[in-house]
């Protein structure tokens, strides 16, 4: 089945210049493992479309269960030149949180 990434994780981003920073921790421990699987450079660059002009990067952290992506040339040329209404990048996370990946069903059965 298919669920948001929200349903497993939350997320926090911000920026460095141009670069959109976004961090996705998994709610609980047996998710991270899924979310590693599922939410690759590849699938979050596509996820973003043509707002990503740069390639995107991925980081595994896994002994807090998380992953950290860099989102390069995401942000107008970054918060002091962009007319973008984001220039930080603070709404990047919530709209990573929408993606949906495929789950085995029975990962939400308590």
């Amino acid at each position: 089945m298919k669920v948001k990434l929200i349903e497993l994780a939350h997320a926090r981003s911000g920026d460095k210049g141009d670069t959109a920073n976004v961090g996705i921790i998994a709610l609980k421990p047996e998710y991270y493992s899924i979310i590693k699987k599922h939410v690759t450079a590849d699938k979050v660059k596509k996820h973003f479309g043509n707002m990503v002009k740069g390639k995107v990067e991925r980081f595994e952290l896994p002994n807090i269960c998380a992953l950290n992506f860099l989102l390069h040339n995401a942000l107008g040329g970054g918060g002091t030149l962009t007319l973008k209404h984001d220039a930080q990048g603070k709404t990047i996370s919530a709209a990573l949180l929408r993606m949906e990946i495929e789950v085995d069903e029975t990962l939400f059965r308590e």
